[in-house]
């Protein structure tokens, strides 16, 4: 029989239907032929630097950078002219999207991906954005900074290079709202908190976990195989985080993405950060999502705002552990 879940990050429920559950062998890994690109040089490969702005940040090793933050060419938020709304209409509202847009390209190496970084890169990858983080929260127009990861043309990578995007956005995205207002309304202290001790004590949804992180498919998944890694160390923000916490989440982000590979072929997939907003001194708890693109949304699910999701959390977090013994 079908399931009706609560989300607890953000309100809304879910549907596990597990009666249409699908093996791992039924998803299809992300199409690498339409990533064919141009003639021209790859911008974010080593030697063809000039093809991008000026680096804002460099992290060199023995003489050659291992990741690069630049402007991006095309930024969807740019200048800092702060959030003013104006009305044009009755109906008609905008404001000009100024903010920060930035590329971080996470590795030199073209073919490479999140799953295949070292430990070194994954906390250098970590180090990086918190000093990113950092910067974004001195500026003063910027009120909430967004770091997400398309790995795939499906996932909407534009470029098969692998990178992230940093955004520094001029207002607080409805997602974030949402989880806000659930972190202030769970009675019980941290509802992060409480979902890793009581996953950790349930022993079925967890994939990866250590003093440090813990990486489980959340009891409310509303897509196949979603992951979502969360620091052991209660903090606000990415950039309150200790070096040793980084480390850790940088890795179980690599582990969680190769787990996902092996289990499931090179599927697309997108990673986005969750912090709290610059300013924001309330309850939160930073943590990391991770959506492979298994599914595509349809009429009900667009509708209504309902997510249906046919694999099971329980079911793919065996899948993930059974593919994670066979790794070590």
């Amino acid at each position: 029989m079908s399931q009706m879940r609560l989300n607890q990050l953000t309100g809304r429920w879910v549907t596990i239907v597990a009666e249409r559950a699908s093996r791992p062998t039924d998803f299809a890994p992300r199409d690498r032929s339409v990533e064919a690109e141009s003639d021209r040089p790859c911008p974010f490969c080593p030697g063809n630097e000039e093809a991008t702005p000026a680096a804002l940040e460099t992290v060199d090793d023995d003489g050659s950078w291992q990741i690069r933050v630049v402007p991006n060419l095309y930024p969807a938020f740019e200048g800092d002219d702060g959030f003013v709304v104006r009305n044009l209409g009755p109906v008609h509202v905008m404001a000009e999207a100024s903010g920060i847009h930035e590329v971080f390209v996470f590795t030199p190496r073209h073919d490479a991906s999140l799953d295949s970084l070292d430990d070194r890169s994954a906390a250098a990858l970590m180090q990086a954005l918190r000093r990113r983080f950092t910067e974004h929260a001195r500026t003063e127009h910027v009120r909430y900074t967004q770091f997400i990861v398309n790995h795939g043309r499906e996932a909407g990578a534009s470029l098969a290079h692998p990178h992230g995007q940093l955004l520094g956005l001029p207002f607080v995205p409805g997602e974030i709202i949402e989880e806000e207002r659930a972190f202030a309304r769970f009675a019980g202290g941290c509802v992060l908190c409480t979902t890793v001790e009581a996953e950790l004590a349930a022993d079925e949804r967890v994939v990866i976990a250590n003093d440090d992180v813990v990486v489980l498919c959340p009891y409310w998944s509303g897509s196949p195989f979603e992951l979502l890694i969360v620091p052991r160390r209660h903090e606000l923000h990415l950039q309150d985080a200790d070096d040793d916490t980084l480390e850790r989440v940088g890795i179980a982000l690599r582990d969680a993405t190769a787990h996902l590979n092996a289990a499931l072929g090179d599927v697309a997939y997108n990673v986005g950060f969750h912090t709290a907003p610059h300013q924001h001194a309330g309850e939160y708890h930073w943590h990391v999502h991770i959506w492979p693109n298994l599914s595509t949304q349809a009429g009900f699910e667009r509708g209504t705002g309902v997510l249906i999701n046919i694999v099971p959390p329980e079911d793919a977090a065996a899948t993930l552990r059974a593919v994670a013994a066979h790794q070590h």
